[in-house]
């Protein structure tokens, strides 16, 4: 990976994601106060998020979390990485499927697979998809099919 002097280190440059080019990232256990401030702010007022007696799916006491916090959280872990840092230009969107649900006191990483790749027409950025797999304990919980816009080496 390069260094860029002034704003610390650089992610990776498009050439560098090739097909079946993978890492895993690191853990991250989902706590009571990530459900409660991700369901203020995003406005998931849901009874299922916000009824101990609904959010108890899994009949522990443990409440649930959204689909969409998964996911959110996925993507900090895969920030956390530094492989995007200074050459992501956008994140164009993904497929998402919830698999298993997570609960408060689980915890998550990410294993990350690119999957396809091609430049775009400007040819100074390509596109990058990944297949991201949330994994808690061996179990697969969520995946999801990000598309970037990555930087090339020799482009601005």
């Amino acid at each position: 990976m390069s260094e860029h002097q002034a704003s610390g280190p650089m992610g990776l440059y498009y050439e560098e994601f090739e097909i079946g080019w993978s890492m895993r990232t690191a853990g991250r256990t989902v706590r009571d106060y990530d459900v409660s401030t991700f369901v203020a702010l995003a406005g998931f007022v849901e009874p299922l998020f916000l009824d101990e007696r609904q959010a108890n799916l899994g009949g522990d006491g443990r409440r649930v979390v959204p689909g969409a916090l998964t996911f959110s959280l996925a993507e900090g872990l895969v920030m956390q990485t530094n492989t995007l840092h200074h050459t992501a230009v956008a994140f164009l969107g993904a497929d998402v499927e919830v698999l298993a649900p997570v609960f408060v006191g689980d915890s998550i990483e990410v294993q990350v697979e690119v999957v396809d790749r091609r430049l775009t027409s400007k040819g100074d950025r390509g596109l990058v998809r990944t297949e991201n797999r949330v994994v808690r304990d061996g179990e697969e919980v969520l995946r999801y099919r990000p598309l970037r816009m990555i930087r090339c080496a020799d482009g601005s």
